[in-house]
């Protein structure tokens, strides 16, 4: 296992500890509690830790690198996985919205739900702090890493204190005010649903662009032309094809040369155009050249 792999797996692994206890702390509050948001929020925590699994499953085989039956490595085990936490995401969502409506829907038919107890304000106070603080970690290590599922997983930390802090005002509110206010806790619980519905779709575009061979943004592309056209013996290049294969590129494309030009010269320029490409876009970078002499040689 490189260390890349092994940086994942244990920020991963401290991210799933932190879950374990939050989604029995939130569920024992949310049912002494009496609260449906924190209950809703305890089921999150749950899904964040299954998500956790998902990642340590997938990146250790993305990990793994090349081999006979993957030519290109096992990069895109990565962006499925990716996927997968998306998908995670958008059914926890469903569920939150479906479980929001039922308590609403009561409430409006003329049946008050019961004021939460103090015990789920202080659960939803102590998630809010703990999953930030694991947001900023994990954001940064994925960072670091170039990992979009680690990102991702990120996320689902924020996506949890975000839930969190609903269940804190809708909670708070409902303990206020009592009475018809209590509908304050469902409907917050509906309204976190929907931010989580919305990030989980963010974060599934960019992973099923890569995953149907999208090529890489525009922009890149032509930083990578710029680099390729500086390089001495260089007359010209086309026929560049991109994409991303987890957290590294492949780049294929033609270069032209003076037809004069030997093999050895040849082959030479094309360590020179790999070495460039791979300092500006990373070590793993797989980069395949064409060599065609120019038309002068006609």
């Amino acid at each position: 296992m490189d260390n890349r792999t092994k940086d994942i797996q244990k920020i991963t692994l401290w991210g799933a500890f932190c879950n374990i206890a939050l989604t029995i702390v939130k569920f024992v509050a949310g049912i002494l509690g009496g609260s449906t948001a924190m209950l809703a929020d305890a089921v999150h925590s749950a899904s964040d830790l299954v998500t956790d699994i998902i990642v340590i499953v997938f990146t250790r085989i993305s990990g793994k690198g090349k081999d006979k039956g993957h030519d290109y490595g096992h990069g895109k085990f990565e962006t499925l996985a990716t996927v997968v936490v998306s998908l995670m995401l958008l059914v926890v969502g469903a569920e939150m919205i479906k479980s929001s409506y039922q308590q609403i829907r009561s409430s409006v038919e003329g049946n008050p739900l019961p004021a939460p107890e103090m015990i789920a304000l202080w659960a939803a106070v102590i998630s809010i702090f703990s999953k930030e603080f694991l947001y900023q970690w994990t954001v940064k290590v994925g960072k670091r890493l170039s990992s979009p599922v680690v990102i991702a997983n990120a996320w689902h930390h924020r996506t949890d204190a975000l839930s969190s802090v609903g269940s804190l005002v809708g909670i708070a509110g409902a303990i206020a005010l009592g009475g018809e206010w209590t509908i304050l806790d469902p409907l917050v619980g509906a309204v976190i649903s929907i931010v989580i519905i919305v990030m989980a779709v963010k974060m599934s575009i960019p992973a099923l662009a890569e995953l149907t061979e999208a090529s890489l943004p525009e922009k890149t592309e032509q930083k990578m032309l710029e680099i390729i056209r500086s390089v001495e013996g260089v007359r010209g290049v086309h026929e560049l094809k991109t994409r991303l294969c987890g957290h590294y590129c492949i780049a294929d494309f033609h270069i032209v040369v003076d037809p004069e030009t030997t093999i050895l010269e040849s082959h030479e320029t094309t360590v020179i155009i790999e070495r460039k490409l791979r300092e500006e876009f990373g070590e793993e970078t797989q980069i395949n050249i064409h060599v065609e002499p120019s038309d002068d040689s006609l």
